[in-house]
């Protein structure tokens, strides 16, 4: 199976934009870039929207029979864990296993343990990794600290991976070890170990999503050092670059950016340097189509910024109940957050000038823009309204999702 050297993860919550989505991908080709589309979406929002993973691929296969797209594409089960898995396994091909909940996990099987220290065990001393500037050194103490906390995830990635393959039996999928969800950054030292880890581990990882340094708040700009980001990314992906060569992994191994969605500052270091050394990328935008659908319908006027007004003022007055499960992915002052009244009073132009990731407008809100991202369940609750008001402004929507997908992600990144 064709992962290619570039894929995106485009998040579409109520299986309305495949099409749409499908439309950016299709017009970054015709400009000389293989992009591979993979629609994910987690369990967490399966539950919140009432939708089954057979939505999903559902309608991941019209909007590619519709538009006649021959490339490859997949349907990620995002951020699953063995609780949750088997009710994706006959519907993806893409398993994005979340193990960030067993990190530093205690305590460590003292077997287990000494057996992969001993597996590891060449990797105490000094490390030429081709590109970097300096060599890589791992104390013995370094590397039990690293090993004991990262053990109980890796072992958990291993079992789940086992029972996906169990169940999948001879068809294939990609394998992605995510890691992100947490506090703490983890560092090329830690990635390399962690790589050799799984290698260790007999887990044939297609992707990896490490938690960066600095912050990746859903849906608005990056957060953080810029150029301590960019020596890290750089080492991670010569890091990559060596665990190819060097441990046995699979050579489409990529780095995979998590909340990747809007990181316009960013997005041009990650461009340069993916180029630079010849390295995959696999980004998530998960939710940025669903704020389009929220824009495209304030765009429309009428019922659709009715719609949009709605899904405001509800999720203002359930702040904690949105945020709480994006409690380390967002970042709203409530200060800044617009009255329901307010918003009544605006028309199309200006609740779209507010919404949209516009950094340029001075009308642009930070909160507002995350409160939304985080209040897809309004929208769910109306199920059926919303969704009848996106197909009477499909238009409008449609190239909402289509422009933010190519104009904004892609060409920014591989164009």
């Amino acid at each position: 199976m064709n992962f290619g050297k570039y894929s995106i993860g485009i998040g579409d919550r109520f299986e309305k934009e495949a099409p749409a989505q499908l439309d950016a991908i299709i017009a970054a080709n015709k400009l000389g870039v293989s992009i591979t589309p993979v629609w994910n979406k987690s369990n967490r929002e399966h539950s919140t929207v009432h939708s089954t993973p057979a939505d999903t691929r559902q309608a991941a296969d019209a909007a590619v029979k519709l538009r006649d797209f021959k490339d490859s594409y997949f349907v990620d089960a995002d951020h699953i864990n063995m609780s949750n898995v088997d009710k994706f396994i006959d519907y993806a091909d893409f398993f994005t296993i979340d193990v960030a909940d067993y990190i530093g996990l205690k305590p460590v099987d003292e077997v287990k343990l000494k057996q992969m220290l001993d597996q590891l065990d060449s990797l105490v001393g000094h490390l030429a990794i081709p590109g970097l500037s300096h060599p890589i050194e791992i104390t013995k103490d370094q590397l039990i600290a690293i090993v004991s906390k990262f053990l109980p995830a890796i072992d958990e990635a291993g079992k789940i991976y086992t029972h996906i393959k169990q169940l999948k039996g001879d068809l294939p999928f990609i394998t992605e070890v995510s890691m992100d969800e947490v506090d703490e950054a983890q560092s090329p030292v830690d990635m390399l170990v962690i790589l050799k880890m799984i290698a260790e581990t007999k887990i044939p990882v297609n992707t990896i999503a490490p938690k960066f340094t600095g912050r990746f708040n859903k849906g608005v700009d990056y957060k953080g050092d810029i150029k301590k980001f960019e020596q890290e990314f750089e080492a991670d992906l010569l890091v990559i670059n060596y665990a190819i060569a060097n441990f046995g992994l699979p050579a489409n191994l990529k780095v995979s950016v998590h909340s990747g969605s809007d990181k316009f500052s960013i997005y041009p270091i990650i461009g340069k340097l993916v180029r630079k050394h010849n390295s995959g990328l696999h980004l998530k935008t998960a939710g940025t189509t669903w704020l389009e659908e929220v824009i495209g319908l304030a765009k429309s006027g009428g019922k659709g910024l009715d719609m949009a007004k709605r899904i405001y003022n509800d999720a203002f007055n359930r702040q904690d109940e949105l945020t709480k499960p994006y409690a380390s992915v967002v970042e709203i002052d409530p200060a800044q957050l617009p009255t329901p009244q307010e918003v009544n009073n605006w028309d199309s132009n200006h609740f779209v000038e507010v919404l949209q990731h516009d950094l340029n407008n001075k009308n642009y809100n930070v909160s507002f823009r995350q409160l939304i991202h985080v209040g897809y369940k309004v929208a769910a609750e109306a199920r059926d309204e919303y969704k009848n008001l996106l197909d009477e402004n499909r238009a409008v929507v449609g190239k909402c999702v289509t422009e933010n997908i190519l104009e904004r992600h892609i060409k920014r990144i591989f164009i």
